[in-house]
């Protein structure tokens, strides 16, 4: 057989082989949105203290927010959530950071530089940034107090702004179940 018609059989071989992989593949999975349950997680919190889960944020209402240091829009919309987390303080409501970094260095002094005082939780690894189907940083989903997502935001939000004060404060307040 020629070199020629051999680069052809392979050629056909490798297309054969990837039609096959790919109708043998399990779909990917549904995206995650409004309705659904939120998935379950625990990560180390960046100041040391016990991991934070989501189930023991049951019965408050909860903005998770994936990020990066180096994300320019995710350092864009922190000084709002800092404000949002200050203003709504006292209430049925939790702010949640959760970093893909690599460095807890980096995010510490990122933090520090910033002046933030919400829980950042530590996903170096991006297992629970997956399991959220998160890859374009920032991405927040807010998650009632059952632990259903309500919303999910891609890319940067003035968090402080009335809109989403007033929307949380109303979720948030006393006896408010959605």
């Amino acid at each position: 057989m020629s070199p020629r018609v051999r680069a052809w059989v392979a050629a056909g071989a490798a297309a054969v082989a990837a039609s096959v992989a790919f109708w043998l593949a399990k779909p990917p999975p549904e995206p995650i949105g409004a309705g659904q349950v939120a998935p379950a997680f625990e990560l180390p919190r960046l100041d040391g203290g016990p991991p934070l889960s989501l189930d023991a944020l049951r019965g408050r209402v909860v903005l998770l927010n994936f990020w990066a240091t180096w994300c320019k829009p995710c350092e864009q919309e922190m000084p709002a959530m800092q404000r949002l987390a200050t203003a709504l303080a006292g209430s049925d409501f939790e702010l949640v950071a959760v970093s893909v970094d690599q460095s807890a260095d980096d995010v510490r002094a990122y933090r520090d530089r910033l002046g933030l005082h919400f829980p950042i939780l530590l996903d170096p690894e991006k297992r629970v940034s997956s399991a959220y189907q998160s890859y374009r940083y920032p991405e927040s989903y807010l998650i009632d107090r059952d632990g259903r997502i309500l919303a999910r935001y891609i890319g940067p939000r003035d968090w402080d702004s009335d809109a989403y004060r007033d929307r949380i404060r109303g979720l948030a307040a006393p006896g408010e179940r959605h």
